[in-house]
């Protein structure tokens, strides 16, 4: 069995105030660019036995920077990973702190993410070859004051929880998000209503994804559609205020040079570039405005529906970035932004693409800070951001819309307990169980397989345990709130319906947070995965002598590689 922990919700910091003009912003943010490619520096630290794990450093998690009204500070990791902290001489010299650091591999937000309250949610895409022909998303819970990871799960496709972006409504107490939807199409009722801004991609087919503005449940990541189809814009943003309205930008490029103040305009001397869009979260429809216009072929007067606000006047990356309202300020929205649409003065002295590999200088892919004005939907840059910082959600440190809120986003049970610490199990089949522990003490199991079974591996918080010859297994001293106790058990024989008797091999089957871990196999080894129904979810062979193979939760799976045959719960 494997088991599954419910997270509870812990006591926020005290916020501090702060003025208009003195504002510390926060992100989930990234280095996002380096010199000729998307990758993103890693340290290795070194394998660490003790928790069996290679512990690496990255860019990526909790930033801060403060804006003063004139200047913007570089961003800094906030809280800081300092190598030094847990490892010296060649050792690991505090494994919790290392395991912290390394946690910080999973705090991406490439589809999404979202700050509520001293919590954060990120959801990171991936395709997984642990499935067939399935996207599977990562989704992990932290502590956004100390960078705690509190949940890492890993869900289907299906559960379509692509975003561009997600935030908390103080209005209703609800999370929304514009939420990457398929097999939708804009229909009649909305495009045939006047109110509705008509997409201009009309040959959108049944199939095809657009956004949808939907709720979505933190505790369950359960998405709701609330527009009833679908809109074909490339968003870049989203974002709520105190008031309760919802704006969100999409991405815009122009070949308009920018003028003296840095905005692109068209002939009319309009403004071009990112567009910004106001919802309405009742119907999750734009909202539009009456506009008196001339059809210039006819001469004839018509009346056309355009966004409700307008353009930024910047171009920018059709790529992840994040915008934000202080509780205190309704009516100006930080947006953290890419700096332009890739284009400059290039070589040849004319405007178009720039080298990637000259961004240090030639500014194509910086980023900014801007304010944009939700009247009239224009942008002012008031920062540039060093080494193109952007971030996957945003939110201002001490008067975020979200502060006070009481959303639980991590306990999907209301009636699971809600303090102490906590060493969580469960069966096999159903059901979870709960048992309260003392921090800094350990406890013991004894282990029973059912009539047919041993016990194949025992795991605590990552790390193996190993029985004692009486099945009793000791775990170490509780370091932290929420504990895995997570145990496999073996078929004694492997004459069961469709599995063959194989050479015993000295395979072992280890149940980590997202799925399993493979060592001691042999290259070739089969690796097949079953639910109970039958369905097989993942086979092929070994390539290695170990695997990662990554499944979804609320599942019980049999396992087989080898000889072995595992009874896992996930």
């Amino acid at each position: 069995m494997k088991t599954k922990l419910l997270f509870m919700a812990a006591a926020m910091a005290a916020s501090m105030q702060l003025s208009a003009q003195n504002v510390v912003l926060k992100g989930i943010g990234h280095d996002n660019r380096y010199d000729d490619g998307e990758q993103m520096p890693s340290t290795y630290v070194g394998y660490n036995s003790s928790v069996q794990k290679s512990i690496f450093v990255v860019d990526q998690g909790i930033y801060s920077m403060d804006w003063n009204g004139s200047t913007l500070s570089t961003p800094v990791k906030d809280p800081a990973v300092n190598i030094a902290d847990f490892y010296s001489g060649g050792q690991f010299t505090d494994n919790n702190k290392a395991l912290w650091a390394n946690n910080f591999n999973m705090m991406y937000g490439n589809s999404g993410a979202v700050y509520v309250n001293g919590k954060l949610v990120t959801v990171f895409s991936r395709d997984e070859s642990s499935t067939v022909d399935e996207e599977l998303f990562r989704v992990c819970k932290w502590d956004a004051n100390s960078g705690n990871l509190l949940s890492n799960e890993i869900r289907p496709k299906n559960d379509h929880l692509e975003s561009a972006g997600m935030a908390y409504n103080p209005v209703d107490g609800k999370v929304y998000g514009l939420f990457y939807l398929t097999g939708n199409q804009l229909p009649a009722e909305i495009t045939d209503d006047p109110d509705y801004f008509a997409d201009q991609d009309d040959d959108m087919t049944d199939g095809d994804a657009g956004y949808a503005i939907c709720t979505v449940d933190l505790s369950t990541m359960k998405v709701t559609p609330i527009t009833k189809g679908l809109y074909y814009y490339n968003f870049i943003t989203f974002a709520i205020n105190s008031e309760g309205r919802a704006f969100a930008l999409t991405s815009g490029g122009s070949s308009a040079v920018p003028g003296d103040d840095g905005k692109q305009r068209d002939i009319n001397n309009n403004l071009t570039g990112a567009q910004l869009y106001e919802f309405d979260l009742t119907t999750g429809l734009m909202k539009t405005q009456a506009v008196e216009k001339i059809d210039p072929e006819t001469n004839e007067k018509y009346t056309a529906y355009e966004p409700l606000v307008g353009a930024t006047g910047y171009s920018s990356q059709y790529r992840r970035q994040a915008a934000c309202f202080a509780k205190s300020n309704p009516n100006k929205m930080y947006w953290v932004g890419y700096y332009n649409s890739g284009k400059g003065i290039n070589e040849y002295g004319s405007w178009g693409p720039l080298p990637d590999r000259e961004w240090r200088t030639n500014g194509k892919f910086d980023t900014a800070l801007y304010e944009v004005d939700i009247t009239t939907g224009e942008a002012n840059r008031v920062a540039k951001i060093p080494n193109r910082w952007i971030f996957s959600a945003l939110w201002v440190e001490g008067d975020d819309c979200s502060d006070g809120a009481d959303i639980d986003i991590l306990t999907p049970n209301d009636k699971a307990p809600t303090d102490g610490c906590y060493i969580a199990l469960q069966h096999a089949d159903n059901g979870s169980i709960w048992q309260r522990v003392e921090e800094g003490k350990q406890y013991s199991y004894y282990l029973e397989p059912a009539a047919g079974w041993k016990i194949h591996s025992v795991t605590f918080n990552g790390a193996e345990l190993t029985p004692d010859a009486d099945n009793f297994v000791q775990t170490p001293a509780v370091a932290v709130q929420y504990n895995r106790l997570i145990v496999t058990f073996e078929q004694e024989t492997t004459a069961i319906q469709g599995v063959p008797a194989a050479t015993p091999s000295n395979v072992k089957i280890l149940g980590s947070a997202d799925g399993i871990h493979i060592t001691n196999a042999t290259p070739g080894d089969q690796v097949t995965v079953c639910t109970m129904d039958g369905r097989t979810v993942y086979s092929r062979r070994m390539t290695g002598h170990q695997a990662d193979v990554a499944l979804k939760s609320n599942t019980l799976y049999i396992i087989k590689v080898a000889d072995k045959v595992v009874k896992v719960r996930l």
